[in-house]
């Protein structure tokens, strides 16, 4: 036990003298211990270790770091030879239309307090997501792994997910999956994935404890569920998506996160577009280095559509050139 706590201790990504909150990689040091604890031998210096393949569930995730996309490669179906089947093509970046005139943040807030005024949706545990996200590594073409997932909550606290591999733009054609081994293949158009039931959960902490619906107390919230003591536009944003993963918002709801979004600022309205379950929305657009995240609400209600994620420069190490999608959810009830 001593080895391994020692072990531990030198791979801390976060030592005593870190800054609060600071995201960052492992240090060359700490990844090699890190490695050695979990894998076994350590790898040379120099020559980072080739991942494992993942586990049934596990997802890409993306993150923002000073402008530059920090990819975080989770990839059991990345790490195939010259067997590995065929990948599902990347979806195009939405586009807006040129002739459209763009609405407003502000403008848009106001159109859903006043929905909200008058009544319109409640807000319900659980969530209806439909996701794309491109997958990378060093040594295999890039994939977009398209899955739907829903999640239902039940009065006394458990909650049931069904998660299927499927591609709304090409019905029935085969998609990406795993096999009982977690090995990659491919599967048909709504193969299930995961399809469980949790026992109760009674966490009073963010996200799982019920959302406010005032702008100022759903801005607390969101920070906390966030681990960050401010929201900028990008968190605000990343905060957004985890909210929607957990909570099918309300008008009221959905009105308080219009109105947080347009007083932080950073979304540019870009105009109409339509989503990729082919429903009308706004678009507001917020630029990094490298990257555009567009944010796709519905002009009526200011309820969040969608959040779609797409490369502005090539990533030629990855293999993936500008307007590539690195990542889209869209959310319905």
């Amino acid at each position: 036990m001593a080895d391994e706590l020692d072990l531990l201790r030198r791979a801390n990504p976060a030592p005593a003298d870190a800054p609060p909150f600071a995201d960052g990689p492992l240090d060359p040091d700490g990844e090699r211990h890190l490695h050695r604890l979990l894998h076994g031998p350590t790898p040379s210096p120099g020559r980072p270790a080739r991942p494992r393949p993942a586990r049934r569930g596990v997802r890409l995730a993306w993150g923002l770091a000073t402008g530059a996309v920090v990819a975080v490669t989770a990839v059991a179906l990345l790490l195939g030879g010259p067997g590995t089947p065929p990948a599902v093509a990347a979806p195009r970046p939405l586009v807006v239309r040129a002739d459209a005139t763009p609405v407003s943040l502000d403008r848009l807030a106001e159109r859903a307090e006043a929905a909200a005024a008058d009544g319109g949706p409640a807000l319900r545990r659980g969530t209806h997501v439909q996701s794309w996200s491109l997958g990378m590594s060093d040594d295999a073409p890039p994939i977009t792994l398209p899955e739907e997932r829903i999640v239902r909550w039940t009065a006394d606290g458990r909650h049931t997910e069904l998660v299927v591999a499927t591609d709304p733009r090409h019905p029935g054609r085969p998609v990406l999956g795993e096999d009982e081994d977690g090995n990659p293949r491919q599967v048909e158009d709504g193969h299930v994935i995961t399809d469980a039931t949790y026992p109760p959960s009674w966490s009073d902490a963010p996200p799982a404890s019920r959302p406010p619906h005032e702008a100022g107390r759903l801005r607390a919230y969101l920070e906390e569920a966030q681990r960050t003591p401010s929201l900028d536009t990008s968190r605000l944003l990343d905060a957004a998506a985890l909210l929607l993963d957990n909570w099918t918002l309300g008008a009221r709801e959905s009105a308080a996160l219009a109105r947080l979004l347009a007083d932080t600022g950073g979304l540019r309205p870009a105009g109409e577009v339509t989503d990729r379950l082919g429903r009308p929305g706004q678009a507001y657009v917020y630029e990094t280095t490298g990257v555009r995240r567009m944010l796709i609400m519905d002009p009526a209600t200011g309820a969040v559509l969608g959040l779609e994620t797409t490369f502005t420069e090539a990533q030629p190490e990855y293999g993936v050139t500008a307007g590539d999608v690195m990542e889209y959810s869209a959310w319905t009830r």
